[in-house]
């Protein structure tokens, strides 16, 4: 095989490992062996092999010798942490994104979390868990795409590891729901909003208070739909 190839095959199992963890298929805590892992993503051995290392700089997996490979246990502390650094980079992305970021790209992410919340009053949806999904998807896209408008690699990996860890966490306390998904697009409606209108201090406001929500939960914790 080519070293592209290699290569290839590398990230296919990096991003299939990855996804395992976003869903909580595999929990804080979890010992996993390679042989589990080859029979979970369908790739072969060396592939996972090849991928372990870069799992573990990142801080995603731990290997235990004789034993296997472990999902780190994350403890509130971390969770505090993580969330501080998230709040960092994401607000420090909101003046590159009123400065650079095409008002097109905000006036679809306006559009469909609107187009969302219309679905989500309604009785329309004949797959409520599907849809859901999705819309956690969007989410995690949508952030992530905020912090790259700043074009700085390191940021973006940074906070990509630290979204993963965050959901790793989220996924053992976090029931997404019709009321919880709600309260979502309303956060989001709020900044984007000023966003669009070219407004950093309330776009600002506005995401930090999403954030601090979000804390809460991850935490245990509830808050108001």
């Amino acid at each position: 095989m080519s070293t592209t190839g290699e290569s290839s095959l590398r990230q296919l199992a990096y991003s299939r490992i990855e996804e395992l963890l976003n869903w909580g298929r595999l929990k804080p805590g979890q010992v996993i062996s390679q042989r589990a892992l080859v029979e979970t993503t369908g790739l072969t051995l060396s592939a996972i092999r090849e991928a372990i290392p870069r799992l573990e700089a990142e801080g995603l997996l731990q290997t235990l010798p004789q034993r296997g490979l472990m999902v780190p246990s994350l403890d509130v502390t971390f969770v505090r942490e993580a969330y501080q650094m998230r709040r960092i980079i994401e607000l420090s992305a909101i003046p590159d994104m009123i400065q650079r970021l095409d008002r097109a790209v905000i006036a679809n992410w306006l559009d469909w979390h609107i187009q969302a919340r219309e679905r989500l009053s309604g009785d329309d949806i004949t797959d409520l868990p599907a849809f859901l999904r999705d819309l956690q998807v969007y989410d995690w896209q949508m952030h992530a795409d905020m912090v790259d408008v700043m074009e700085n690699s390191l940021i973006s990996n940074v906070y990509r590891v630290t979204a993963i860890k965050i959901r790793m966490t989220a996924q053992t306390r976090v029931r997404v729901t019709r009321d919880n998904a709600k309260r979502v697009i309303s956060e989001h409606l709020a900044f984007l909003n000023p966003l669009m209108e070219g407004s950093a201090e309330q776009a600002a406001a506005a995401l930090s208070r999403h954030i601090d929500q979000s804390l809460t939960i991850a935490l245990g914790g509830t808050v108001a739909n």
